[in-house]
Order: structure tokens, then sequence, then C-alpha cells
């Protein structure tokens, strides 16, 4: 038995690897160096584990300083699991399954993030882009239910989404929001397609090409439902050319 125990304290000690920190939980490598080099501790994709194994990837980037730290697609069951064996410094917010350790930074961009949403069933989707990018270092604006079913929704908007540095937009069905904001604003669009939409929308697949095959310059697209993307890739763009 303490030959066990030894192997297993052995495998939590920090190693270097190729030039980066990892810590070896076994079922998991925790990138301990991910901050040094991207700027953001590393992200855990809460989907497919164990509320068990998400709090003991948590508490090594906590030990090791690595705050604030984000789990994606992690329900309410799990959640409450976590919190428990972590305690206060984790929050849950359900609207996104998103889960966060550490308190968010304070806003140090360049400018503002938009983040608009075609309708209320894509607000999943929102909210876990407007979460990201709030939890590292963002001032988020949100623009909700602005499809281009009523457009005057979105026109109403128009000022708001011309002071952003860059703007995400949220849209299921056939994923016309993002040309249509791509044609409104001079900063570069974020268009995440989600699942929304009845059969022949392919869960997102139809939002997907309608985004790619945009006629609006300066329009990138990311996954289908992958709101941790958009607001990462965001946050990445409203914080060039600020000193590191």
């Amino acid at each position: 038995m303490a030959r066990s125990r030894s192997k297993n304290a052995a495998r939590r000690t920090p190693d270097a690897v190729c030039g980066g920190e990892v810590e070896n939980l076994g079922f998991a490598r925790v990138d301990l160096s991910r901050r040094r080099r991207q700027g953001v501790p590393e992200v855990v994709y809460g989907a497919g584990k164990t509320a068990r194994q998400i709090s003991a990837i948590l508490g090594s980037l906590r030990s090791h300083r690595q705050l604030p730290a984000l789990v994606t697609r992690i329900d309410a069951k799990k959640a409450e699991k976590v919190s428990v064996a972590l305690g206060k410094d984790f929050a849950y917010f359900p609207e996104a399954n998103l889960g966060r350790l550490g308190a968010a930074r304070k806003p140090d961009g360049i400018g503002r993030i938009a983040i608009a949403a075609a309708g209320t069933s894509d607000l999943y989707v929102a909210e876990e882009a407007a979460l990201t990018a709030e939890t590292l270092g963002n001032e988020v604006v949100r623009l909700y239910d602005v499809g281009v079913a009523g457009i005057h929704r979105l026109l109403a908007c128009k000022d708001d989404l011309e002071r952003a540095s860059v703007v995400v937009a949220v849209a299921g069905m056939e994923g016309a929001l993002a040309s249509v904001v791509g044609g409104l604003v001079d900063c570069p669009v974020i268009a995440v397609p989600t699942s929304v939409g009845y059969g022949a929308s392919f869960g997102g697949i139809s939002a997907l090409l309608s985004m790619m095959n945009s006629c609006a310059a300066g329009v990138s697209v990311v996954n289908i439902d992958n709101g941790f993307g958009a607001g990462f890739l965001a946050h990445r763009i409203n914080h060039m050319g600020i000193a590191k």
C-alpha cells in the first residue's frame, strides 16, 4: 500500500514536458504552462468527465494559481458535486452549462465585445460565449432576440454594434444573422451556428453552411454550438496590441 501511494504522489508532481509544465493525475495531464503560452489557463471540457475528475483537474489548476478556470458543458448534477468538492470559489451558470473556479478578470481589453443572438432559443450558446469573454477580462454587451425575422430589432441595436471591437453573431435556423451583421459593422464578426431549427436545419448544418458562404467580408465561423470557441476568439481579438 505504501508503495502504491508513493507512485500516486509521484504522478501528482509537476513534470517538464517539451518546455511545458504538466501535472499527471493519471486520468488527465493538466497543462500548467497554458497561461504562460496563451495568456489563459487550460479550459476543462466537462462532457464525458465525472464530477470527481472535473474537481481534481480544477483543484490542480487552483493549487498552481491557474485561475480563473472554466469548465464547459457541465450539467447541474455534476456542478453540484463539484461545488461541494471545491467550495464557494466555484460558480455555476446553468443558462450556459458553464462552471468557473475563481473570480472573472476585470475588463482590460481595448473595447467591448457584442454578443448578438438571433432568438431566445440560441441563448445557451450566446451565454457560453458571453461568460467566457467576461471571465477572460472583456466588457460584454448582450444583444438578444435580434434575429432577421424582425430586422427592426437588430437595427435598433446599431449603435451598440458599431461601438464593438468584435461581434459574435449566434443563430440557428438559416443562420442569416451573421451576414446581416457583417454588412453593418467595420469590425471582425465571429459567426456561431446553433443546432436550433426544424428538420431541414440538420442540427445546425444548414446555419453552418450559410455562415461559411456569407457574402459579407470579415465574417469567420466556429463550430456548431461552440459558444466557448467564439468567446475565446473574441477575447483574443479584443486584446490584440495589448502588452502581456
